[in-house]
This record gives C-alpha cells, structure tokens and sequence, in this order.
C-alpha cells in the first residue's frame, strides 16, 4: 500500500518537472512541422526524378527495339503493331504532366506566402494538385469530343 502512494506521489511530481513553457512547446513544434515538410518535400523529389529516369530508359529502349526491327527486316504488319504508339497518347502524357507540374508550382506559391509550414500547406498542396488533375480531366474530356 506505501508503494502505491509512494508511486502515486511520484507521477504528478515527474510531470510537473518535465513541464515547459508555451513557447518552447510552439518552437519544438514548428521545427517538427518543418522537418516533416523538408522530408515530404525530398521523397516527392527523389520520386519525381526517378519517374524522369525511367521514362528517359524507356524511351532509349523503345528507340532501340525499333533499330532492331528495322536492321533486322521484319515485315511492316508485325513491326506496326509491335512499334504501336499513337502520337494522341504523347500529347496526353504531355498534358497531363504540364497541368500537374503547373498545379504543383500554383501550390508551392501559394505555400511561400502562408508561412509558417504547417498541415495546412499539406492541404494547400493537395487542394493544387487535385485542381490540376480535375483540370486535366476537363481538358481530355474537351479534346476527345
């Protein structure tokens, strides 16, 4: 029984020692806040990057398949529908990556100037990036008409 209120005795008081100050509690938290945006922010790079390399190497690949067929004589019906690209799918793919890069920026703008970081710059940037794929969508639904 004494050590239970021996315990008892003892929670309140670690609390009170571990006790900060409101300011210090609001620094600690903005510096957490920024550590998760700079994060967030270097994982999205790296992705996009590794996107831009694959797509590079899938490229240079598809260009040497086709030099293939060509040295190699294969008959035109087999090589076109081998060698299947359609320029209508390259301008959608440009498309679409011009709207979301242009969203990503409008978000990042709009996130400079409501400084400090915080969850809402997240959903400023998510709020972008949905307005852009919706803006996408918009524009292939037109151009397909």
């Amino acid at each position: 029984m004494k050590k239970i209120i021996a315990l008892l005795a003892l929670v309140p008081i670690s609390l009170a020692v571990s006790a900060q100050d409101q300011q210090t509690k609001l620094i600690q938290q903005y510096y957490f806040t920024e550590e998760i945006f700079r994060s967030v922010s270097i994982i999205s790079t790296v992705i996009i990057f590794m996107i831009f390399v694959i797509t590079l190497l899938k490229m240079f690949f598809d260009n040497r398949l086709k030099h293939k067929i060509v040295d190699k004589g294969i008959q035109e019906s087999v090589a076109a529908s081998i060698l299947q690209t359609t320029p209508k799918n390259d301008q959608q793919s440009t498309i679409k990556w011009a709207c979301l890069l242009g969203g990503l920026g409008a978000g990042l703008f709009i996130v400079n100037y409501t400084q400090p970081l915080g969850i809402h710059s997240i959903g400023i940037m998510a709020l972008s990036l949905s307005a852009s794929f919706i803006i996408y969508y918009f524009l292939i639904k037109t151009t397909s008409k």
